[in-house]
């Protein structure tokens, strides 16, 4: 029986990212990423769902994460679920369930840390950055029209 773990969210960033170093100097992002959902109770009431999501990027991506993003920021994640265990300063054993991210999209609707400021596109809007794999090695600064990169065409909404 073959198994399949991936998730795929977009959501908003609540705080600023944290960015740390690995003792090797390996960088690694914490992002925590809001998704809302909403549903229709009993009596007709419209509430809304707010689940938090913790995000882990690794390597170059960890370190675009750090530059350009800021809270409140919109973000599209693609990676795999993953629980770890540890023991706290009391023995206890504790857990985590994160997403290890193996690509984050920097979309629109929100300040970037270089910006400061929204990007003026809206909520949810397209934004014409390059997706942040971790096998592809692109950088910020490289040509927008590469195949990784969706053109308005190939956008679902």
């Amino acid at each position: 029986m073959a198994s399949f773990n991936r998730a795929i969210i977009i959501g908003n960033l609540g705080q600023d990212p944290e960015l740390r170093h690995t003792q090797n100097q390996t960088a690694v992002c914490t992002l925590n990423l809001a998704t809302t959902d909403y549903k229709t109770s009993a009596d007709g009431q419209k509430q809304e769902f707010t689940e938090w999501h913790r995000v882990v990027v690794w390597g170059r991506q960890a370190e675009n994460c750090g530059k350009y993003l800021a809270k409140g920021r919109s973000v599209m994640v693609e990676g795999r679920i993953q629980t770890r265990a540890w023991d706290d300063k009391q023995g206890q054993k504790r857990y985590t369930t994160e997403i290890v991210a193996q690509s984050v999209q920097f979309l629109g609707g929100g300040a970037t840390r270089s910006q400061g400021q929204s990007q003026g596109q809206g909520q949810g809007g397209y934004s014409p950055e390059p997706a942040m794999n971790d096998n592809s090695g692109m950088d910020m600064d490289m040509n927008m029209g590469g195949p990784s990169t969706p053109g308005l065409d190939d956008i679902p909404f």
